[in-house]
């Protein structure tokens, strides 16, 4: 005999007079809502007169339409057709006016960011003097690298320009917003330390904004050599939330590294401290929702202070506030209370005030039970928001947050009381319906932004979820308490450093899975496929939930494809080929080597510029140790990726070039050596190495006799980064390999007169990821069986040169490149010398 039917929305049995059933969702407002949204969007950035007629035409429209349902109410005939035609008439003129007003919305707010004089200085790169008021915390740029530099780390500043003067004195009144972009300088910490609401002094260049239709008018470009000009100090509610927020920082600033950044973000968004690594693990993952102000936050305080959902209104009330003694609606009136607590210390931003419109409907959802009705709260606070902050239509992350709470109302009580019914416990299958909800319906935006999937999110949200609480609530004990006894703050901090820590172990630990994510193609079409796909695999989840076997089959296939064991992912790709000896990874536009030195052991010379890249390679090739890395140089495509290699991996030593330039990746490279305890050497000239197999020569730089003299610090013939690349001549086994870093002709010349009898060689890696600059009697010298080059795709460089391919070729060079070949693997000697590429 069967069991009893079980209510989806609220997990009890049919025809029990608790819990409170519920009918069908009301779906009224939906329309309305994505109207606005869809108006907005559309009418941002739009000819004004295009959005006037369009405000005008939907208005007008609608007017018909409502004059349709009226005569429809009053005429004689009287029916279900009659009313049918009402409703569709009034429904038609809801979305109409709703589309009227989003549009209206839209317009006057774009037409607001293009009034007044900064758009066109902005156009012309004009110098001004402005008075603005700041609107936004100082938040930095995440370094990135442009050819063989790294972009220098700003400081973002959200402002609005209130008084302009220009070059004659006169003086202009507006409220334009722009951003504003801080360069460093010696005083970058007291522009950190800038609170919203200030009012600063300001001169800079104006840029045009990057993108058109955006909420800014201008790009104010200034630098942080001279302290902040502040004109009017933050208002009061500004400086309260600056407290309580500073008091966290310094309630976490004993903790370890990882906890120390992620407690603040967790807790009030607060990202200050978070570094790229970290940051790069948590989108690895799928996890960085824990690091915005979301809903999620203001939800677990209220969960803990009203108890499970549902139970709000038994009898026997569950939560903090039955169990202190205070009634319902003094309970209601805290919650709203927490929920203005949570606005002013998160900042009264557009974001905010989305995270706290989702987390007004969870606590109604808490107190209710009622999750599938609350649709129309949710389509409303969608509505509001947009008319009152037209930008959010454009935005990914109101866009996922949205998604992401409409798929906790509908979709995760049917999974969730699905899995119940196969005997999941209760509290499991909440989670589990939740995470995969969430994700099923957020993955094809990410994938929009991103172009890659996740294969770990859901097991790592899963995870992650059971320390979220804990440690939001300890993070919020700390933040209210530090004002008063930073002690006791310091020790609710640490307790709440265990959680947090442990979200950053699941996040490592899951971006550092060799498959954690894979490629997937980018834009609205991949979204779509994805979407398709996802949508296939729920409706085919239930027939495959009675095939055990298959579902079997997929976890374990899902399992290899996260953990790609190297053997299985030789026979399914041919790659890596058994007994490499060298491989030239596919980094971008950059260089990253690896020389095999024994069992899972690998020499790597430079590391590319990107940490990922890198750390990808080495795990396809099945490196874990590395005795020694070599750096043939300090530009950026040669050693960002230096986190990558150190990931995970015991690095014997790091070996540099002795010449500092450029001095700024000079000195990350010897930050990033000393916070992983790796010692740093320098190359000597002439120096000569053994490693297992592997033996070689640094050939250049030559040491400057002329200046360096016998037990002095060795000083070369060129002083330019390129130039002094380090040079190996390497031997693994029979195998001859000639890699030439990035040296410039007059260095290969160089080269070549030092090494006249330089030995024809079987590997060449050639210089300057394939230039047109080459020496060509250095090639003719090397005669290389093999040239390989590295570089990335459509790189703005025009690398490698076609004339340098083809003189490699009409050398008797089978030439590979990374950016057609991939990463290439070198294998075999004499005859059976091979060169196989990934792709």
């Amino acid at each position: 005999m069967s069991g009893p039917d079980v209510h989806a929305a609220s997990g009890g049995r049919l025809g029990a007079s608790d819990p409170r059933q519920e009918g069908p969702a009301d779906l009224r407002l939906v329309p309305p809502a994505l109207a606005v949204w869809g108006a907005a969007a559309l009418a941002l950035g739009a000819p004004g007169l295009w959005v006037v007629a369009g405000v005008v035409a939907c208005f007008c429209v609608a007017v018909g339409f409502l004059a349709r349902a009226r005569s429809a109410t009053a005429g004689t005939t009287r029916g279900t057709g009659a009313q049918g035609r009402r409703l569709r008439a009034t429904g038609v003129a809801a979305v109409l006016l709703a589309s009227a007003a989003g549009a209206a919305a839209a317009g006057l707010h774009g037409a607001q960011v293009r009034q007044g004089p900064l758009p066109g200085l902005a156009d012309a790169y004009s110098q001004v003097t402005v008075e603005a008021t700041v609107t936004s915390d100082p938040r930095q740029t995440r370094p990135g690298v442009r050819g063989d530099h790294s972009t220098p780390v700003s400081l973002l500043l959200d402002a609005q320009v209130e008084r302009l003067t220009s070059t004659d004195g006169t003086v202009t009144r507006l409220r334009t917003p722009v951003l504003v972009m801080v360069s460093p300088g010696e005083e970058a910490a007291s522009w950190r330390a800038l609170l919203p609401s200030t009012r600063l002094y300001l001169r800079g260049g104006l840029a045009p904004p990057q993108h058109e239709g955006g909420r800014i008018a201008a790009v104010l470009r200034t630098d942080a050599d001279d302290p902040p000009r502040i004109i009017e100090g933050p208002n009061l509610l500004q400086r309260t939330a600056g407290r309580l927020r500073a008091g966290l920082r310094e309630a976490s600033a004993g903790l370890d590294a990882d906890a120390r950044a992620l407690l603040p973000g967790l807790v009030v968004g607060d990202t200050s401290r978070v570094t790229p690594e970290l940051h790069d693990a948590f989108k690895a993952t799928d996890l960085t929702h824990l690091l915005a102000v979301s809903g999620a936050n203001l939800s677990i305080l209220l969960f803990l202070l009203i108890g499970p959902p549902g139970t709000a209104l038994r009898t026997e009330r569950r939560g903090l506030a039955p169990r202190l003694g205070i009634s319902l609606r003094t309970t209601a009136l805290i919650g709203g209370g927490l929920t203005l607590a949570f606005i002013v210390v998160c900042r009264p931003e557009p974001s905010v005030l989305r995270a706290a419109a989702c987390g007004l409907i969870t606590l109604v959802a808490i107190g209710t039970g009622r999750r599938r009705s609350l649709i129309p709260a949710l389509a409303a606070a969608v509505l509001l928001l947009v008319l009152y902050d037209p930008w959010l239509a454009r935005s990914y992350g109101f866009l996922l947050s949205v998604l992401a709470t409409g798929a906790l109302l509908t979709l995760a009580p049917r999974w969730s009381a699905a899995l119940r019914s196969r005997r999941v416990p209760y509290r499991i299958a909440e989670v589990v319906a939740a995470a995969a909800a969430a994700q099923a319906v957020c993955a094809p935006v990410v994938v929009v932004l991103a172009s890659r999937v996740s294969l770990v999110a859901i097991p790592c949200n899963l995870l992650a979820e059971f320390a979220v609480a804990p440690a939001t609530v300890l993070g919020f004990a700390a933040l209210a308490v530090a004002p008063v006894a930073m002690p006791v703050a310091e020790l609710l901090a640490v307790v709440a450093g265990w959680p947090v820590g442990s979200i950053a172990s699941v996040a490592r630990t899951g971006a550092g899975l060799p498959g954690a994510q894979i490629d997937w193609p980018g834009g609205w079409r991949g979204a779509a496929l994805l979407a398709a796909l996802t949508v296939l695999l729920v409706l085919l989840a239930r027939r495959l939930a009675r095939l055990p076997w298959i579902c079997a089959i997929a976890a374990l296939l899902l399992v290899l494809a996260v953990l790609r064991p190297v053997p299985l992912t030789r026979i399914m790709t041919g790659w890596p080929p058994p007994h490499w000896a060298f491989a030239l990874c596919d980094v971008g536009q950059g260089d990253a080597m690896v020389l095999a030195a024994g069992d899972r052991t690998g020499v790597v010379v430079d590391t590319g510029p990107e940490p990922r890249l890198v750390d990808r390679c080495l795990r396809d090739l099945g490196v874990t140790r590395v005795p020694l890395l070599l750096l043939t140089h300090f530009h950026a495509d040669h050693v960002r990726g230096l986190p990558g290699v150190l990931r995970g991996r015991a690095v014997g030593a790091i070996q540099t070039t002795s010449l500092d330039e450029p001095p700024e990746q000079a000195a990350f490279v010897r930050r990033t050596a000393a916070a992983a305890r790796v010692p740093l050497v320098r190359t000597v000239p002439g120096e000569h190495r053994r490693i297992g197999p592997l033996d070689w020569r640094i050939i250049w730089p030559q040491e400057d006799v002329r200046r360096g003299g016998r037990g002095a610090v060795p000083r070369f013939v060129t002083e330019e980064p390129n130039d002094s690349s380090v040079t190996l001549l390497v031997r693994s086994g029979e195998l001859t390999l000639l890699l030439l870093g990035d040296l410039e002709p007059p260095a290969q010349r160089g080269l070549l007169r030092s090494y006249p009898d330089l030995p024809r060689v079987d590997v060449l890696k050639v210089a300057h990821h394939g230039s047109a600059y080459q020496d060509a009697a250095l090639l003719r010298g090397a005669r290389p069986r093999f040239a390989l080059i590295s570089c990335g795709t459509d790189n703005p460089y025009g690398h490698p040169s076609a004339r340098t391919v083809e003189a490699l070729t009409r050398g008797g060079a089978r030439v590979l490149r990374t950016d057609t070949d991939g990463s290439v693997a070198v294998t075999g000697a004499g005859a059976a010398l091979t060169a196989v590429g990934s792709s």
